[in-house]
């Protein structure tokens, strides 16, 4: 199992811990660090500032939000960071919900995601392989154009640009069950938002047809620390705010998730809570339990021990979200 070093995305500005971080990464033996994006920092630009200030390890994005760009738009980005960063890049893409599409980026959330999901993929794909000029009979995503409202001037193109790699790694951060089914077929890797080693079932009938080599790279927060109870803050507060506040009380993926994970009484009462304005008690609503078995957290021998469930699954990555160096440290020596 490889490690990676999930930086996630700024809050109120940026971090001044994050280059360091990514170098001790690398200094490390760590395989890839991964930014992300919701709606502030973008994921692309820091990637790009910590790729020039390393020179080994993965770049990835976890992930980039496909409303935020048309995928030739996404494709030039990771053909040009892979470039300039010597074949280093791993393209991460998510759908995100309709809050954030429809909310920040002012598009429709697609009413066929799956297909939305595959269009993208596609196009993405048939710019790295840059055999011939990008063509989609698409329902999200048509290249050319051929919409009543274009001129019906718009012509097939293929990037000037010769991609470094036609086979860059593109992954996928599905949660629905048809959703994580399709990207074992059209993608190189999965990146779950909520991983338990514990509950292997909840995943295994939508990976029975994973290829070989393909990537199940779930985060999760790692805090080597003595009180358990007071490391798991960090987790609750994280999974406070998404399964309450990232989607609506209708439509809440996060929340789905939780609930598909044996966790639903608990998951609409967060949500509940959350929305009702009672962010503390949302936090504090999330079970102990939830937020142990999606996280490595305490001592370095109970982390140690944890680690072994990990390794028996079908976990290929573990993408660490660790705050400090000694968190890295320790998960390195214990993965070694």
């Amino acid at each position: 199992m490889r490690l990676g070093l999930a930086l996630g995305y700024w809050g109120r500005g940026p971090s001044p811990d994050q280059v360091p971080l990514a170098q001790e990464a690398e200094r490390l033996g760590y395989h890839s660090v991964w930014t992300a994006e919701s709606w502030g920092s973008d994921v692309f630009t820091p990637l790009t500032w910590i790729a020039a200030r390393t020179s080994t390890i993965r770049l990835g994005t976890a992930v980039a939000q496909m409303a935020a760009r048309s995928p030739t738009t996404t494709a030039m980005h990771a053909l040009t960071l892979d470039h300039l960063s010597g074949g280093r890049v791993m393209l991460g893409l998510g759908l995100s919900g309709p809050q954030v599409v429809e909310g920040w980026y002012g598009r429709p959330f697609p009413k066929s995601p799956l297909t939305a999901t595959r269009e993208y993929v596609d196009v993405v794909r048939q710019v790295l392989r840059r055999q011939a000029p990008v063509e989609v009979d698409g329902r999200f995503h048509p290249l050319p154009y051929r919409g009543a409202d274009g001129t019906g001037l718009g012509k097939a193109l293929k990037p000037i640009t010769h991609p470094l790699r036609a086979d860059l790694p593109v992954l996928l951060g599905a949660e629905g069950p048809k959703n994580i089914a399709q990207t074992t077929r059209i993608a190189d890797g999965w990146l779950p938002l909520y991983w338990s080693p514990n509950r292997p079932e909840v995943y295994e009938a939508s990976l029975a047809e994973a290829p070989e080599g393909f990537l199940v790279a779930p985060m999760a927060q790692v805090r080597v620390c003595d009180d358990v109870a007071e490391g798991l803050l960090p987790v609750k507060t994280m999974l406070g705010f998404y399964i309450g506040g990232m989607g609506h009380a209708a439509r809440n993926f996060h929340a789905d998730l939780m609930a598909r994970m044996g966790y639903e009484e608990q998951a609409r009462r967060i949500q509940r809570l959350f929305l009702e304005g009672r962010r503390e008690e949302a936090v504090l609503a999330v079970p102990d339990a939830f937020a142990d078995e999606i996280s490595l957290v305490g001592p370095r021998e109970r982390i140690a021990e944890r680690l072994e469930s990990w390794r028996k699954g079908p976990v290929t990555d573990l993408l660490a979200l660790a705050p400090d160096r000694e968190s890295l440290r320790v998960l390195a020596e214990l993965n070694a």
